[in-house]
Parts: structure tokens; C-alpha cells; sequence
């Protein structure tokens, strides 16, 4: 899917705000973190946030220059693996692709400290604990993405429903009772800026409500250019959005490298990726905390004695409680505490 090609005939801007509190601008800037009622309003509304500045610039300088080290691993989407179609307003300059380098998790201490701790960041965890509740965890093998100036940006995806207008259960959003339901959660940690018409990351705000198909020239930034919104943001910023929300990315257009680290979470029980089998690669426990090792559990329920996390990002002692007495008929039953 591809979705806007920044020829002299389509630079009409995208949908953008100027208010504080309208589209992607409910910006959390709190020193006591902690999801606030307007940013829920927005998450709701639109479909995703941008929370500010949760890495420093010092951190932000140590993960691109541990990014520098490993540029030689980029593995760059040329032909069959482009993620645009040719000569639509997603195809960049036609020719350069996308850049992905993944594995970072595992990279020998100190070398990765930043990347792993997004998975227990105490800016963090309170967002995910509203957005996809207590014990969640990395579903997929997180990886950075690189953009060079004209590299192709990624056709509109994602969103509840299927290419022929059915709902898709992997990509579901519900809010109900005052809490939020994901079926999974983009993490998207920002290590340069992203200024209005740079391009990179888009979005269709509310589009995780949707019950009617996209377009298929809108999937391409052919039309309804006006519907599909850039936020900008700064090197440290971190996109929060459901990947039930319809999303691409749009041609690089400045000079420096966009790069930007991609993580997807999903609640406790739920699985789509499956890099949880038979297990995480050792390199990335072996250097993970105990704390972010949490995160990397496979699925399975909160009763089920699930060790979770506070909303500062310490180990829950008082989390999933399962009571001795069930655990001991289980293993009588099953041979096993857990059913």
C-alpha cells in the first residue's frame, strides 16, 4: 500500500493542527508520568499519541551512534520487498528502499541499554498498562528502520478490517467500561525529527473505528491526502498507536537519515508473532534486566502466577496470585501446577 509521492502535484499539506488539544498535539510533557485524562480522550479519539521527550538527547546520541556501528547489517527492501507501489505518491524517488535492521535486543552490554529499555521504561510502562493492561508483552522482533532521501515510505496497512472489508480479529480496538482494549500496540521510539513535510510515519486518525474498507486510492495517497496526518516530532519522542489504526509512511524528503525504532506489544494471552518459539535468543535474556525479561514471557493469562510490573517499572511482588490450593489439583490432574 503506498501513500503520498511528493511530486509538485500532490504537495498540498496533510490534515495538521494548530490547536494544543486537537489531532496528535495532547503531547505528554508530565515529570511524574502518568496517562492523562486528555491523552485517553486523544488515544480514543484518534487512534494514537505522542508522548515527549522519554529518551534524553544523551541517550538519543549513544543509540545512533551504536545504530553507526551496525549500519552494515541494514538490509535494504529492493524489488519484491518494496512496500509501495510504482509511481504512486508512497514510491519515493523509485529506487531506494526502505532500510530494516533488527537484533539489537541481544547486543552485548553496554551496547543496546537504551534499545532494551524501552521495554520496562518508566515513562512507558503506565501506557502500556492503560493500553493493553498489566503483563503485556513484546509480541514481535522489534526493528530499526532507516529512510535515506528518496527512499519509499509504506502504503496505508494495518486497521480492523481485511483487505476485502471483514473484520480482522489480529488488529482490534474496543474501549470499554473505562478501559482500553488493543490486540496490539505499536511502539515507535523517534531518534531524529520529524519536521512538517519530512515525511516518515502517517496515520488516519479515528481509522481504528472503522467498519467499511479504505479506498484503494487513498491505500496509495492517490486521493483523501487530506485525511492522512504526519505527526511531527523530535528525536527522544516515542509514537504510541494501535496497529488497529490504519498507518504507512511517507517518502523521506531531507537529507540526514530517518531512523526510528519500531516495537509492537500485545496483552498478556495474546500472540501474533511467534519469536517467543521455543523461546527469545539468549543473547537478548542474557543482557535483558529482570525487570525487561518480564516483557519477553510468552502468553498466558494474569491468574496464572504472570509476574508483572508497578507503573514506575519495578517488579509487581503482589501480581498473579494463583492460589495453592488450585495449583496442587492441577498437578494432581494434569501433572502440571498450571492447566
Amino acid at each position: 500500500m503506498n501513500v503520498y509521492r511528493l511530486s509538485a502535484s500532490l504537495r498540498r499539506p496533510l490534515l495538521r493542527c494548530t490547536s494544543r488539544f486537537c489531532c496528535s498535539l495532547p503531547f505528554s510533557t508530565m515529570s511524574v508520568q502518568e496517562v492523562s485524562p486528555q491523552e485517553k480522550f486523544f488515544f480514543d479519539l484518534n487512534g494514537y499519541i505522542v508522548v515527549r521527550n522519554v529518551l534524553s538527547p544523551e541517550e538519543v546520541t549513544a543509540a545512533n551512534a551504536e545504530i553507526d556501528m551496525h549500519t552494515g547489517d541494514f538490509q535494504e527492501r529492493v524489488g519484491k520487498l518494496r512496500n509501495t507501489v510504482e509511481n504512486t505518491p508512497m514510491s519515493g524517488d523509485g529506487k531506494t528502499g526502505r532500510f530494516d535492521l533488527g537484533g539489537f535486543l541481544g547486543w552485548k552490554k553496554p551496547q543496546g541499554d537504551v534499545f532494551r529499555s524501552i521495554l520496562a521504561h518508566p515513562k512507558l510502562v503506565p501506557y502500556l498498562h492503560a493500553f493493553i493492561g498489566k503483563g503485556y508483552r513484546l509480541d514481535h522482533q522489534p526493528l530499526i528502520i532507516g529512510q535515506k532521501k528518496g527512499s519509499e515510505g509504506f502504503a496505508l496497512h494495518g486497521g480492523p478490517l481485511d483487505r476485502d472489508g471483514n473484520l480482522y480479529p489480529s488488529l482490534q480496538y474496543r474501549y470499554v467500561n473505562g478501559s482500553f482494549y488493543n490486540t496490539l500496540l505499536a511502539v515507535s521510539v523517534q531518534f531524529c525529527d520529524h519536521n512538517e513535510g519530512d515525511g516518515g510515519f502517517c496515520i488516519v486518525p479515528g481509522s481504528h473505528k472503522i467498519n467499511v474498507k479504505v479506498p484503494d486510492q487513498m491505500i496509495h495517497g492517490q486521493l483523501y491526502r487530506e485525511c492522512i496526518q504526519q505527526p511531527q516530532t523530535k528525536a527522544g519522542d516515542v509514537v504510541i498507536f494501535s496497529e488497529a489504526t490504519v498507518h504507512g509512511c511517507l517518502p523521506w524528503t531531507r537529507d540526514h537519515e530517518r531512523r526510528i525504532a519500531l516495537y509492537r506489544f500485545s496483552p498478556c494471552h495474546l500472540a501474533y508473532g511467534r519469536s517467543y518459539l521455543p523461546h527469545w535468543p539468549e543473547e537478548v535474556l542474557e543482557n535483558a534486566t529482570p525487570e525487561q525479561r518480564i516483557a519477553l514471557l510468552p502468553p498466558f493469562a494474569m491468574r496464572l502466577d504472570r509476574p508483572s510490573l508497578t507503573d514506575e517499572g519495578q517488579i509487581d511482588e503482589s501480581a498473579g496470585e494463583r492460589a495453592e490450593f488450585k495449583k496442587d489439583f492441577d498437578k494432581a490432574v494434569f501433572g502440571s501446577k498450571y492447566f
